[in-house]
């Protein structure tokens, strides 16, 4: 594969960059995942009429473009691998009131409505309604026919009360964790409706505690199971919106498959988080989520900061995740494709490929290390799957995020190998160019070709390059402008025993996102 133009090459060794935050103004700032922080909020009124009289409106407009060429495009028998492009207009109001004796209350409203050509096979539309749309899917919702719709959905409307150093909020909200995450990256939010109360009385500590009741994905209106996809045949592909249908989703998890042992398709999830800084310069975490009869997760992270003089710091990294099985195992089967689920007659090959088809014992340690000075900072990571069951986060946030994912890629499949290495570079900081950060990374990641061979994953070995770019204007105030590129090298997808078929997997991915806030 051609990986990427001469061009393209050039400017990504040329720019490289990403900060944590890009745009800021008065009451907020714009994070490199997409996500607001709020810096400025209503504070204490003195009557419930003040809480809304004294109540803020926060406003953003964004434009998000996506253009996707594939290396070899699949003609017939499927719509996923054809060079499409999309481009979605919308944005947010969020509200916020005044606090009357702690309690308060947040309301937010999102929408996006496709502006660019309806990415639809006429001759497959009638018959199965199917879309190929893919990375920017998340600026429309899908319809049953194949059509692309605008999105308008109250994703957040959350209760919140502060009690000294508590805080609880009940109702629609973003929760981000290690596995779970808002992922503003696109259009709306990723949110859930949920409990949530966090606390800080221990000096120095954060702990959190979550009752999860149901997810509204990015592209979705409605708020549904967090776990259970909907594995409908024919026009179901996309009523399969009524379920989780993540990129990480575990398929075999499907309604049909958590009904036929007469188990609960809309469970609930216990998340507990916790983190401490007691020690100087080491950065503690952990976190557990459990979701009774069918698994629970629970992960270990320590960061240390080590000066090294001239202003240089190195901060090593180690995390380590273990899922325990609580009978997931027995309903979808250990790979998340679905392949070794219940509903499913695998051959030798396929339950060779894995150690347990029914268990989803599973577990990922990762490491890294981060060296960094004034506006530079470099990364290299490095992550192993046990070859055990794929790990299972259909929840927008990632096992290996921070570590070895990059964008778009799902590497905590059983048996799986990645490496990462990444610089950024702030140009604002360095006083090079005015308002210009961004990033260049390199990801290698090996999957585990009897896995690939027996079809039990959908995934082959790959190399990626990943550029973004960050840019804001001080003639253009509150609004950034950020471009991103993937070029992705895959190995042949599909094969035989002697056979090496054709690619279709390997693509140039590009992303434009405009956004102003208001």
């Amino acid at each position: 594969m051609k990986l990427v133009k001469l061009s393209m090459v050039a400017a990504a060794i040329c720019l490289l960059a990403t900060s944590a935050y890009a745009l800021k103004t008065e009451d907020r700032v714009l994070k490199a995942n997409g996500q607001i922080e709020y810096t400025k909020t209503p504070g204490s009124v003195n009557s419930i009429g003040e809480m809304f009289s004294e109540g803020d409106v926060y406003g953003r407009i964004r434009s998000n473009m996506f253009w996707w060429d594939w290396d070899d495009e699949l003609k017939s028998g499927t719509t996923q691998t054809r060079d499409n492009n999309e481009w979605g207009l919308g944005g947010s109001l969020v509200y916020k009131t005044g606090f009357y004796k702690g309690l308060g209350a947040t309301v937010g409203v999102y929408g996006t409505i496709p502006m660019a050509n309806q990415n639809i096979d006429p001759a497959l539309a009638s018959a199965a309604g199917m879309n190929f749309g893919k990375a920017g899917k998340d600026t429309y919702r899908t319809r049953a026919d194949g059509t692309e719709e605008s999105i308008l959905v109250f994703a957040e409307a959350y209760g919140e009360y502060k009690a000294g150093k508590t805080d609880v909020k009940v109702g629609r909200q973003g929760i981000d964790s290690i596995m779970l995450a808002t992922n503003d990256t696109k259009m709306i939010p990723n949110t859930f409706e949920a409990a949530v109360v966090e606390n800080k009385d221990i000096p120095n500590t954060k702990v959190r505690a979550g009752y999860v009741m149901a997810q509204k994905l990015r592209d979705h209106q409605e708020f549904h199971s967090i776990l259970a996809y909907d594995g409908t045949t024919g026009l179901g592909m996309f009523f399969k919106v009524n379920g989780n249908d993540d990129s990480g989703v575990h398929k075999g998890l499907s309604i049909k498959n958590i009904a036929a042992v007469h188990g609960d398709a809309n469970p609930e999830m216990l998340l507990l988080t916790a983190e401490n800084k007691s020690i100087p310069n080491l950065t503690l975490n952990g976190e557990y989520v459990g979701i009774s009869g069918f698994f629970s997760t629970a992960i270990a992270e320590a960061n240390y900061q080590i000066a090294l003089g001239d202003g240089w710091t190195l901060m090593p990294g180690i995390r380590y995740l273990r899922q325990m099985d609580d009978g997931a195992g027995a309903i979808g089967g250990a790979s998340l494709n679905g392949a070794l689920g219940r509903d499913k007659t695998p051959n030798a090959a396929a339950l060779a490929s894995y150690t347990n088809r029914y268990s989803a014992d599973g577990s990922i340690l990762m490491e890294r290390l981060v060296v960094a000075k004034g506006p530079l900072s470099l990364m290299a990571g490095y992550s192993k799957v046990a070859d055990d069951a794929d790990i299972i986060a259909p929840w927008r946030g990632f096992p290996t995020g921070g570590y070895t994912r990059d964008m778009g890629q799902v590497n905590w499949i059983a048996n799986t190998k990645s490496w990462k290495v990444k610089a950024d570079y702030d140009f604002d900081k360095a006083g090079l160019v005015p308002g210009l950060i961004g990033a260049l990374s390199y990801t290698d990641t090996n999957f585990d070709d009897k896995k690939m061979l027996a079809k039990t994953t959908d995934l082959s070995d790959r190399s990626m390059v990943h550029v973004d770019l960050i840019q804001t204007f001080k003639s253009l105030p509150n609004t950034e402008f950020k471009f991103r590129f993937a070029a992705v090298n895959a190995d042949p997808s599909t094969k035989t025993s002697a056979t090496l078929v054709k690619d279709y997997e390997s693509y140039n991915e590009y992303r434009f996102e405009v956004n102003y806030l208001f």
